[in-house]
């Protein structure tokens, strides 16, 4: 097994016995309150791509070394990505799939599709180190800017 593999193994070992995937709801609140900026959502879903994309980029720096320092930045760089990664499904599972995305809207298969591809995105991009898979995470929130427009 390569030593990138047994530390990632070790970094989930940890993460798991401690309680650290502990998930957590950041969504706006599911009550019809009208206080909605769905662009800024997007907005930011684009950001914690940036950082899984960035953040793939240094773990692949990484992998290589094997000095402790090296190795810490390589666990902190991987609980980053999760972290964003899980971000930008919480707020397409908990945000946009359960207040915007309406079965009475007429392109509601679509939106649901394009949907559902950034939470496999963000998905995949847990599971990868590559950087197509951070690729492919923000052009599957690109493809959701035409139904959130900036007012």
């Amino acid at each position: 097994m390569s030593q990138l593999k047994k530390l990632l193994l070790l970094v989930t070992f940890v993460t798991v016995s401690s309680g650290l995937l502990v998930q957590q709801a950041f969504a706006h609140c599911q009550i019809p309150c009208g206080i909605y900026d769905d662009h800024a959502r997007v907005t930011a879903m684009l950001e914690d791509a940036a950082t899984v994309e960035k953040s793939i980029k240094l773990i692949n720096e990484l992998a290589g070394k094997s000095d402790a320092q090296s190795q810490n930045q390589l666990v902190r760089w991987v609980l980053n990505k999760e972290n964003h990664a899980q971000k930008i499904i919480s707020s397409i599972s908990d945000y946009f799939l359960t207040q915007r995305v309406k079965s009475s809207q007429d392109d509601y298969t679509d939106r649901l599709v394009k949907h559902h591809a950034v939470i496999v995105a963000a998905m995949k991009a847990k599971q990868n180190s590559d950087m197509a898979s951070a690729s492919a995470l923000k052009e599957s929130i690109e493809a959701l800017i035409p139904y959130y427009p900036e007012h």
